[in-house]
């Protein structure tokens, strides 16, 4: 027997970063957005625990048990008094390293795989404290749709979503570190008053009417100045993209993939070729949200 769990990839609308705590987390005000880009975690009974991968840029993917769904496997079988003796294959379309929570999905998508698998019946509570122990991006692949996540992420309020938002993505020629982006934040912030992050009505509004529009207005990003800062090609990808069209555009999470909300799925394929042909990024991909969250896809 095996179970195939698929998990979307998110793209973060809104993310307020705060000063950094004591504990070295900042908190946020994290506006996420599931969106049409999955992978597919599949869990199969084996003598020990391991983990395979395919897909793009599947060699940048850590086999060991430092992956998040080795990892995942491991806490839920711990919890439960048995052993992650399960092979883990990660179907991989998210793109890796990119700031759209591939692996934090891969984390989610194990969980529940395993949960299903074992027949451990896990009450959701205890899946998603399960995720916020793996990292702070990972409850939010459980659960999927557009929620905002305070704390350092983790503590998810669901969001009404009132249409389909068209998006286009662009993949960068090279990643970046998230905790090096959150270390330029603090050089880029020192000496300087960093307000307690909340969201923005304004934004929030704009996903409960579906507005394109209103949305592209209210859209941000506190770590793009610190992207950019390492990463000063992106600026060309961002330009590039408004030039074609794009309602906005912006660095989603902390990079170094770059996201342009559109109108719709026409918009999204001129958009997207005229990207490829600006030579500003590596590859584009489209997508549409919101997208549910960890499903099981297949038994």
């Amino acid at each position: 027997m095996s179970v195939t769990v698929r998990v979307p990839a998110k793209v973060n609308v809104q993310l307020a970063v705060g000063a950094a705590r004591p504990d070295g987390f900042h908190a946020l005000a994290n506006v996420f957005l599931a969106v049409g880009l999955y992978d597919e975690i599949t869990v199969t009974p084996a003598d020990e625990l391991r983990v395979t991968c395919d897909g793009p840029d599947a060699d940048q993917v850590p086999l060991d048990r430092t992956n998040l769904a080795a990892r995942a496997a491991q806490a839920l079988a711990e919890r439960y008094g048995r052993s992650p003796d399960v092979h883990l294959h990660i179907a991989k379309d998210i793109p890796v390293a990119g700031g759209m929570a591939g692996g934090s999905a891969d984390g989610a998508g194990a969980l529940v795989a395993c949960d299903a698998l074992w027949q451990t019946g896990a009450p959701r509570d205890e899946l998603l404290e399960i995720c916020a122990e793996l990292g702070s991006d990972v409850p939010f692949s459980l659960v999927g749709g557009a929620a905002l996540g305070i704390g350092r992420g983790e503590q998810l309020t669901p969001l009404e979503v009132g249409g389909t938002f068209h998006w286009v993505f662009a993949m960068a020629r090279r990643g970046l570190s998230t905790p090096a982006v959150f270390r330029e934040f603090d050089r880029l912030g020192e000496g300087t008053d960093i307000p307690e992050p909340v969201a923005s009505g304004e934004l929030l509004a704009a996903l409960a009417k579906g507005d394109p529009d209103a949305l592209a207005a209210a859209v941000s990003n506190d770590l793009q100045p610190a992207a950019l800062s390492l990463f000063p090609e992106l600026a060309g990808t961002l330009a590039a993209g408004r030039a074609a069209g794009a309602l906005t555009a912006l660095v989603s999470g902390s990079g170094p993939t770059t996201a342009f909300l559109v109108r719709d799925p026409e918009s999204a394929a001129a958009v997207a070729q005229a990207l490829l042909a600006s030579g500003t990024c590596r590859t584009v991909r489209t997508a549409s949200g919101p997208a549910p969250g960890a499903t099981v896809a297949g038994r």
